[in-house]
């Protein structure tokens, strides 16, 4: 007698999950590690103040009278806004019928437009761009165009510093050292900064791991019940001579580039009620149209506190 099968029968329910995977990465070191703050025009700005070089000869004759200097002059940097935005049309009926996972799809799409919308954000703070005012679009000046303390192969260029232009990369990529991130942190804290996120491309945090010298500190873990042995094959923080760096993988992060970042020198101005703001369009047909809109720019507020390497062959 054949066997009668779920293939055979009519009127079997489908099983369909209410939990929805997401396996698009959508973690942003960069932008959720900067303060949030508001500006009011379309290209902000800033002021940066240094103090006058300290001196070992500062004694004076008794009764003497002063020697009056002026403190130097404030540096004034600014930064273009740029516009972001992720537009989706969801129809009538989907917004309505019964669905797996979620209740009203708008509502869902909402959120997953904002969710790539900081993924933009991210990448673009990762690319290796100056800042444009004209033609349009505007473009915000990117990370790399306000890092003067880098760690590069000759000829490429240095930056000024001030947004306006970048690395050109000329020079031959090499690979990856410990005494290439040495470089930038010390010229990091020369200049008065103190980075303390180390952020690296996943091929980067690799070849970061891989590297060995006789700085390399014995890793330890600690278990309160017997388990297998583990191999350590990763680090996450580098003690360096100048501070402590935590080793951040960023999945937007160029291979060719690592960041030195200090967390409390920069920032990411968005215009009033302009940062994932939620744009309602029109409809011209049986859909709900909408926009996530950001305009947004980079202030780094001490741009020397931050460090780079580049031209790496990762």
């Amino acid at each position: 007698m054949a066997t009668y099968l779920t293939a055979n029968a009519v009127g079997e329910r489908e099983d369909l999950s209410d939990v929805i995977t997401r396996i698009d990465p959508a973690e942003t070191p960069i932008f959720s590690n900067g303060k949030k703050i508001t500006t009011s025009g379309v290209f902000h700005e800033w002021q940066v103040q240094e103090l006058t070089a300290a001196a070992d000869d500062n004694y004076q004759s008794e009764g003497a009278d002063y020697s009056y200097v002026n403190p130097t002059a404030t540096t004034r940097l600014g930064n273009y806004h740029q516009i972001s935005t992720q537009a989706a049309s969801v129809s009538g009926t989907l917004d309505v019928v019964d669905k797996a996972g979620r209740d009203k799809e708008t509502a869902y799409v909402k959120i997953l437009k904002g969710l790539e919308q900081r993924r933009d954000i991210e990448k673009a703070l990762c690319k290796n761009e100056a800042r444009v005012a004209s033609p349009e679009p505007r473009k915000a000046g990117k990370i790399s165009s306000y890092i003067t303390n880098v760690s590069l192969v000759s000829p490429s260029t240095t930056p000024t510093g001030d947004g306006t232009d970048v690395s050109d990369k000329a020079g031959t990529d090499a690979a990856l050292t410990l005494a290439k991130i040495d470089t930038a942190m010390k010229a990091a804290y020369e200049d008065g900064g103190q980075p303390n996120i180390l952020v690296v491309s996943p091929a980067n945090k690799v070849a970061f791991s891989d590297l060995s010298g006789g700085g390399v500190a014995t890793q330890q873990l600690q278990y309160t019940a017997p388990k297998e042995v583990a191999i350590v094959g990763s680090v996450s923080l580098y003690l360096t001579d100048f501070g402590e760096l935590s080793v951040t993988i960023d999945r937007q992060m160029l291979d060719d580039t690592i960041f030195l970042l200090d967390s409390n020198h920069y920032s990411i101005g968005s215009l009033p009620n302009r940062l994932f703001s939620v744009s309602d369009v029109a409809p011209t047909g049986d859909a709900t149209k909408f926009a996530i809109v950001s305009e947004w720019t980079y202030v780094p507020t001490a741009p020397k506190a931050h460090g780079m390497v580049t031209d790496l062959n990762t």
